[in-house]
C-alpha cells in the first residue's frame, strides 16, 4: 500500500514586547524564577487583565506579512484545563473569532514555489514552564515567568506533505517574523514553537487519516526527525492492521522515536467561552493601514533588490537574504568595501562555514562587517595572500581582532621580494633535477608541483603572482 503523509502545522510565536500581553511584566527571557509575575499574570482574585496596544500591533503585522485578512472584529475566550504551570485554570486566548484569517506562504520545494495555505493565526497569552525534578523525580519547580508573555498561534491547512516541506516552511517562517520585526524567532529560549498535526492515508484518498498531534518540538532537526519517525511507525501500525488513535506524542530525542504521551483533547474538553473581563477586540482599516506601512522590507522584496543593486546572481541574493541579520551583516559590509560579490564569496563559503562549526549565530559572531572590509581590502593591496587570508579569517573569527593585528602577531605579511623568492626558487629547482627536466619537456603539469614547494618552504607567503611569473622565467 502507497501512502500519502498530510501534516499540518501550528507555530507559536512569541511577539517582541517588552511587557506581557494582560500586565506591564517584563517579558525578558533568563531573569530569576517567578521574578517576572504580578497579581494579573498569577492569576489572583480581583485582577484584571488589560490588553497591550504593542503586542497587537505586532500580530496586525505578522498577519501582513503572511498574507491574511485582518478582521475587523475579534473576541478573547477562556481556554480552560487544570495544569500546574496554568496560574488561572484557563488560559485567555482566540477561539471562535480569530484576528487573522486566509493567509499564504510561499516555501522552495526542490527549485519550485509551494503555496501552503494559513488557515488562522490567533493571539494567547503564554503558560508558565514545569521543570520536573531530575534527580528523584519527586518534584515538579513552577517558574511562571512565561505566564502571560504575548503569543501568536500561525496554524496552517493540513497541506503539507513531507517533513522535508515541515522543515523548509519553519525555515521560512523563522526568517519571515525576524524581517517583519515581530519576533526573534529563537527557537532555543522558545521565542518560535512547534506542534506539529500528522496523519497518512492510502494513495488517493481524499479523506484524511487519523492524526497524532507530536508536541513542544523545539527545533527544526528535531521536528523533521520527528516527522520522519512518525510517518515509518504510523505505516507500521496500519501495514500490521492496526489502527491510529488521536493522541499526543513527545519525541524523544536521545532515541529518535516518539513516545505517547496522552489521548488528544478535542475543543469540547476545553470548555470554550467568551472571556467576561475582555471586550471585543475592534481593529479598523485605518490601524490596519498604520501597521502596513511599519511593516519592513522582506526576504523576497530585498533578495530583488540584492540583484539589482549589487549585481549579484540569484542564488547569491538568496542565500543572503534568507536570514535578515546575515543580509544585514553583507549589506554593513558593502558600506566600506565596494566589491559585493567578493564579500559574497567569503560570507557563503568562509563565514557560513566557521558558523556552523562554531555553532553561533551571526549575531554573535567576534568578526564584525568592518573586519571583513579591512581583511579584503588586504587581500586586495597584496598585505597577504587569499591563503594566508583564510588563517586570519578563521583567527578573526574566534577572536573579533582586525586582520592587521593577527597579521603582525603570526608575522603573516605576504613577501613581495623577488630576490627573496628567486632564491628559494633556486634552491628547488636544484633539488629537484628530474621534474625540472620533466617540465622542460612539455610536462606543464609538474609546474604546479613547483608552485607548491615554493609555498610550502616560504610559508605560503609568497606573492603567488610573482612566484608564478619567476617560475615561468627560471624554469
Amino acid at each position: 500500500m502507497q501512502y500519502q503523509t498530510v501534516i499540518g502545522l501550528e507555530i507559536h510565536i512569541q511577539l517582541s514586547t517588552k511587557s506581557k500581553i494582560f500586565c506591564a511584566c517584563s517579558t525578558k527571557f533568563g531573569n530569576l524564577p517567578n521574578s517576572n509575575t504580578c497579581p494579573v499574570c498569577l492569576g489572583l482574585p480581583g485582577a484584571l487583565p488589560v490588553l497591550n496596544k504593542h503586542a497587537v500591533e505586532l500580530a496586525i503585522i505578522l498577519g501582513l506579512a503572511l498574507n491574511c485578512d485582518i478582521q475587523k472584529e475579534s473576541i478573547w475566550d477562556r481556554k480552560n484545563y487544570f495544569y500546574q504551570d496554568l496560574p488561572k485554570g484557563y488560559q485567555i486566548t482566540q477561539f471562535a473569532s480569530p484576528l487573522c484569517l486566509n493567509g499564504f506562504v510561499d516555501i522552495h520545494v526542490n527549485e519550485d514555489l509551494k503555496k501552503i495555505p494559513i488557515n488562522r493565526i490567533h493571539m494567547e497569552e503564554d503558560a508558565g514552564k514545569s521543570i520536573h525534578d531530575a534527580a528523584n523525580g519527586s518534584f515538579t519547580c513552577i517558574d511562571l515567568n512565561r505566564t502571560g508573555v504575548p503569543l501568536c498561534e500561525v496554524v496552517t491547512e493540513p497541506d503539507i506533505n513531507t517533513p522535508e516541506e515541515a522543515a523548509e516552511f519553519l525555515r521560512t517562517m523563522r526568517s519571515i517574523v525576524r524581517y517583519a520585526g515581530v519576533s526573534d524567532g529563537n527557537m532555543e529560549e522558545g521565542s518560535l514553537r512547534c506542534d506539529a498535526n500528522i496523519s497518512i492515508r492510502p494513495e488517493g484518498e481524499k479523506e484524511l487519516g487519523t492524526k497524532v498531534e507530536l508536541k513542544n518540538l523545539n527545533s527544526i532537526k528535531f521536528i523533521e526527525r520527528a516527522l520522519q519517525y512518525e510517518v515509518e511507525r504510523q505505516k507500521a501500525v496500519l501495514t500490521d492492521g492496526g489502527k491510529i488513535i488521536q493522541e499526543t506524542r513527545l519525541f524523544n530525542e536521545q532515541e529518535g522515536i516518539t513516545e505517547s504521551m496522552r489521548t488528544k483533547e478535542d475543543a469540547h474538553d476545553y470548555r470554550y467561552f467568551p472571556d467576561p473581563d475582555l471586550v471585543p477586540l475592534i481593529v479598523d482599516k485605518k490601524w490596519v493601514a498604520s501597521c502596513q506601512k511599519k511593516l519592513p522590507e522582506m526576504a523576497k522584496k530585498r533578495c530583488r533588490r540584492f540583484v539589482t543593486e549589487y549585481k549579484l546572481p540569484e542564488y547569491d541574493a538568496s542565500v543572503l537574504t534568507a536570514d535578515k541579520d546575515l543580509a544585514d551583516y553583507f549589506e554593513e559590509t558593502t558600506k566600506t568595501y565596494k566589491q559585493p560579490k567578493k564579500i559574497s564569496n567569503w560570507i557563503m563559503t568562509e563565514l557560513m562555514r566557521e558558523l556552523k562549526e562554531s555553532e553561533i549565530e551571526i549575531t554573535d559572531c567576534p568578526m564584525r562587517p568592518k573586519h571583513l572590509a579591512q581583511l579584503l581590502t588586504l587581500i586586495d593591496n597584496n598585505t597577504i595572500s587569499g591563503k594566508i587570508a583564510k588563517k586570519v579569517f578563521a583567527a578573526m573569527v574566534k577572536t573579533g581582532k582586525e586582520p592587521e593585528d593577527i597579521i603582525q602577531e603570526n608575522n603573516l605579511t605576504q613577501i613581495a621580494d623577488p630576490e627573496t623568492i628567486k632564491k628559494v626558487i633556486t634552491d628547488i629547482i636544484a633539488d629537484n633535477p628530474k621534474q625540472h627536466e620533466e617540465y622542460k619537456q612539455g610536462k606543464e603539469k609538474v609546474f604546479g608541483f613547483f608552485v607548491g614547494q615554493v609555498m610550502r618552504v616560504m610559508h605560503g607567503k609568497a606573492n603567488p603572482q610573482m612566484v608564478n611569473e619567476l617560475l615561468k622565467k627560471m624554469l
